[in-house]
């Protein structure tokens, strides 16, 4: 079975768990019921974006759809980890944390420089603190921005509008912990 009809296939069972018809979600997201129906059979990858409505509507963290069903232990290796890339972005996240099922999540961003975690800033439930392992990050919290260079780090209240953006030379990497996890 292929990643997109796996994550197509968790969709609707936690749909179908939570009494929602196809159109009633489509609407919840703001698209076409024919769009979510090709999503949960396969046949189409959602955009980030769409993905993280489908799983604010839906009231799971976003990695939930992107994991692979599988016994996860505490010790996380390096070359374990559940990776993400968006088709067409300059932006992988690695989930450091085992699995989504506690009261914590961390992950590792890398940005090429100039590139953007979002559009346009994005705010969620929760708290977050950020550390810059490597290059420059220029974070924008609410109507305040920030520099912050390797070694400095960051703790915000993740319900304001957030966008972090590669300002150095060099990628951008960083480690974020973030609770409740909503990635």
């Amino acid at each position: 079975m292929t990643a997109n009809m796996e994550m197509g296939k968790k969709i609707r069972n936690i749909r179908k768990t939570q009494d929602l018809s196809l159109s009633a979600l489509a609407k919840k997201i703001g698209k076409t019921s024919s769009y979510l129906s090709q999503v949960e059979r396969g046949l189409a990858e959602p955009a980030i974006t769409a993905l993280r409505e489908i799983s604010k509507a839906l009231n799971v963290p976003i990695f939930y759809f992107l994991v692979e069903d599988q016994k996860h232990n505490a010790v996380v290796r390096k070359e374990d980890r559940k990776v993400l890339r968006f088709p067409g972005s300059n932006l992988t996240f690695e989930l450091i944390s085992p699995d989504l099922e506690h009261e914590i999540e961390m992950i590792e961003a890398k940005l090429e420089p100039g590139a953007s975690t979002l559009d346009k800033p994005l705010a969620h439930n929760g708290e977050e603190v950020s550390i810059v392992i490597q290059g420059k990050m220029e974070i924008v919290i609410g109507s305040e921005k920030y520099e912050l260079d390797k070694g400095d780090s960051i703790y915000y209240n993740a319900s304001l509008p957030h966008k972090i953006t590669s300002v150095g030379e060099d990628e951008l990497v960083f480690i974020s912990a973030i609770t409740p996890p909503n990635f």
